[in-house]
């Protein structure tokens, strides 16, 4: 298999083989991440691609998922996305379901009935790395999008029956803008469809752009406490119906089913951890953190 450095996958989808179809990041420019800096962006030659489907057909003829993996491939035209579309299928004809990580920017180069062609050729879901729906805070990440922009690509995969998840990033834009960074992601999230809200507490890795201003007391980082209390206020505000919550903070929360009419089950149990949980070991926790 032609698989690039680390591979980082959605840990939450179910188990599937992994089809390495772009390396690096189209970005690569968010300060909170460095999951890509080493590796230049490029698409997988499809004679790579080629060969992987047979040694996945070799080892999981009877498979009927893939995911198609590097940073965001859903940053590919509609001809290339659908060219690897009948590839697979050529291959894994059992294939009903293929993911695969995505920018908001990605989706702009489509249109909706090439949207809608794509999922008919089984690219049924994709995993949206939002961080945000403030507007403030996108700019201070240095996302490349505004909230406008997420939520008219939602609504072009809304029209073309893609399901997508979407990510909070908690804690992403410090102390000073925590407010609004919950309350305005909310508004934002509760304006699209997500099969899936996920969200996760900020770590400053070494090597991170959001990580040395932290070091010089440009960024002020929320202790464990705040990124509670930031958190349960998104939670509170959030008025989607996704099929799945998950939160993956220093301790995981996970509601499955309606969300809104059991929202107050995780505001509950995001309080008790406020008043009860040592923030101290959930400190020592996080700081032993790092990326592979």
């Amino acid at each position: 298999m032609h698989y690039t450095g680390t591979l980082y996958i959605n840990p939450y989808e179910p188990s599937s083989p992994l089809l390495e179809v772009t390396q690096g990041c189209t970005h690569n420019k968010c300060k909170f991440c460095n999951m890509y800096k080493s590796i230049p962006f490029r698409m997988s030659p499809l004679n790579w691609i080629e060969e992987d489907l047979q040694e996945i057909a070799n080892c999981y003829p009877d498979t009927t998922r893939l995911q198609l993996v590097g940073a965001d491939p859903f940053c590919m035209d509609f001809k290339h996305l659908a060219t690897i579309c009948d590839l697979v299928h050529q291959y894994l004809p059992k294939v009903l379901t293929m993911t695969m990580g995505a920018r908001v920017t990605n989706v702009k180069n489509k249109t909706v009935e090439e949207l809608r062609i794509l999922r008919e050729k089984g690219i049924t879901e994709i995993n949206l790395g939002v961080e945000s729906g403030d507007d403030w805070t996108l700019d201070r990440i240095n996302k490349g999008y505004h909230s406008a922009d997420i939520i008219e690509q939602c609504q072009k995969l809304d029209l073309a029956g893609i399901n997508y998840w979407m990510t909070f990033l908690n804690g992403v834009t410090g102390k000073s803008h925590s407010l609004e960074h919950a309350i305005n992601s909310a508004k934002i999230f509760s304006q699209c469809n997500p099969t899936v809200v996920g969200t996760g507490g900020l770590t400053l890795f070494e090597g991170t752009e959001l990580c040395s201003e932290a070091e010089n007391g440009i960024f002020d980082p929320l202790d464990e406490k705040e990124l509670m209390i930031e958190l349960k206020t998104f939670i509170k505000n959030l008025t989607c119906e996704p099929k799945k919550f998950i939160t993956h903070h220093t301790s995981s929360l996970n509601l499955t089913g309606p969300f809104l009419s059991r929202k107050h089950e995780m505001i509950e149990a995001i309080q008790y951890g406020i008043d009860h949980f040592d923030m101290k070991k959930l400190s020592e926790r996080r700081n032993k953190k790092e990326y592979l």
